[in-house]
């Protein structure tokens, strides 16, 4: 399944592994390495980098909050969503 990760672009969603903030050092560590080795896909359309995906072989940058794009996910959306604890 293709899910849409801001301004007309899509990802694999099979090939997902994590989807993660850009705001800390080691997501920014992470971005650097992968544009290094050139594996690193930028789908911000020049806009500010919010979310980075982590994907099999690729990190792929989105301008879209981690959390808009974990909500396109089936069967992650609201109400409980992964990794919160609602006891």
């Amino acid at each position: 399944m293709l899910i849409n990760i801001g301004y007309g672009n899509v990802v694999n969603s099979d090939k997902v592994i994590a989807v993660i903030s850009s705001d800390s050092a080691p997501a920014r560590r992470l971005v650097q390495g992968a544009k290094d080795n050139g594996t690193a896909i930028d789908a911000t359309q020049g806009r500010k980098t919010k979310a980075v995906i982590v994907t099999e072989g690729y990190i792929i940058l989105s301008a879209l909050l981690p959390d808009t794009i974990a909500d396109r996910f089936p069967g992650v959306g609201q109400p409980g969503r992964m990794g919160e604890n609602h006891g």
